[in-house]
């Protein structure tokens, strides 16, 4: 979970506002005592950036606006804007309405909540008031990722939120002026982990994904994050063209579903080969890959299946030796 709170020449910024996703109680949530006693937080914080739309970096966000008290903005840019609602509703309906938890955001506070949101563009900066100062720059990691620059007077930090340095198939590289920040804070979570290269990873996944489905066999892979299924739809879409594969491919509908739409309508947001393509073909127009229907799951012959958060649709569908289940990580 990240939720940081910088104080730089008399301003109080909160960068990100995260949901710890291991607990089922109010440990989730991060503890804004230590911030104010007094209960609501508008007093005390000038404004709250959210970097990108995962649910630990911006789940908590109801929860601090509408249930602890803050009326003042927050900054994210137009792809999280329109992305970050439908996880934190998908989310609270996995809690609330089929787990049957209290003390949580209702759906009306999501709505509320986002009211409060000013959209941010890209190398554009925003005077939040008279001396502080805002700019977003591109991140990479998913869509509408964004690191930020804070200035007050002649000091300045700058936070990455999660970052990518290499481009994917869908996104670009993280990119940023120039600058000499008096603080830097940065995303490490992988800092010391060493892989085979991302090439080498995608050879052996689609190789054991291709033997699979020339047994006859049903492939479930279950993702995690958004952006990461985009990443792997493209991924399988590429393959299955350059194989001639005819197995179907299935993703989970609603949530991805709804991803996707946004994926298209932000393309200007995507990296270069596939805005260079998107005039001839939008690659999230996927020929191969289709909505999941239960009724498929009976079919005999070999399919992949891409689920988001092990939703029940297709879990049924694994058990045998034919048939694999794939976490990616």
């Amino acid at each position: 979970r990240s939720c940081i709170l910088v104080s730089i020449g008399g301003k109080n910024i909160m960068l990100d506002c995260g949901m710890h996703m291991g607990y089922n109680d109010d440990r989730r949530f991060p503890d804004f005592s230590y911030i104010t006693q007094n209960g609501r937080l508008t007093d005390f914080l000038d404004c709250v950036i959210i970097s990108h739309f995962h649910l630990d970096h911006c789940g908590a966000l109801p929860f601090m606006s509408e249930m602890v008290g803050y009326d003042g903005p927050i900054y994210m840019t137009h792809p999280t804007k329109a992305i970050c609602p439908i996880l934190l509703e998908d989310f609270r309906k996995i809690t609330v309405d089929k787990k049957g938890e209290t003390n949580f955001f209702t759906s009306q506070m999501i709505k509320d909540c986002m009211k409060k949101v000013v959209p941010l563009n890209l190398h554009q900066t925003v005077q939040v008031d008279d001396e502080l100062e805002i700019k977003a720059y591109y991140a990479g990691h998913v869509l509408g990722a964004a690191m930020v620059h804070i200035k007050v007077g002649s000091e300045s930090v700058v936070y990455t939120g999660d970052y990518n340095m290499t481009p994917d198939r869908h996104l670009g590289a993280a990119w940023i002026d120039k600058c000499r920040p008096d603080i830097l804070i940065s995303e490490s979570t992988y800092a010391t982990t060493i892989r085979d290269s991302k090439r080498c990873r995608e050879r052996d996944f689609l190789k054991k994904v291709h033997e699979s489905i020339e047994r006859g066999g049903k492939v479930l892979i279950p993702v995690f994050a958004l952006g990461r299924a985009q990443e792997l739809c493209i991924l399988l879409e590429t393959f299955w063209e350059r194989m001639n594969l005819k197995a179907p491919i299935y993703f989970s509908t609603g949530l991805t579903e709804k991803a996707n739409h946004y994926y298209k309508l932000f393309i200007t947001w995507t990296n270069q080969k596939i805005r260079k393509t998107f005039v001839q073909r939008n690659m999230f127009e996927f020929k191969h890959i289709k909505a999941f229907d239960r009724s498929y799951a009976d079919n005999p012959g070999p399919m992949v299946g891409i689920v988001f958060f092990l939703q029940n649709e297709v879990t049924y569908f694994i058990p045998g030796t034919r048939h694999h289940a794939f976490l990616l990580s």
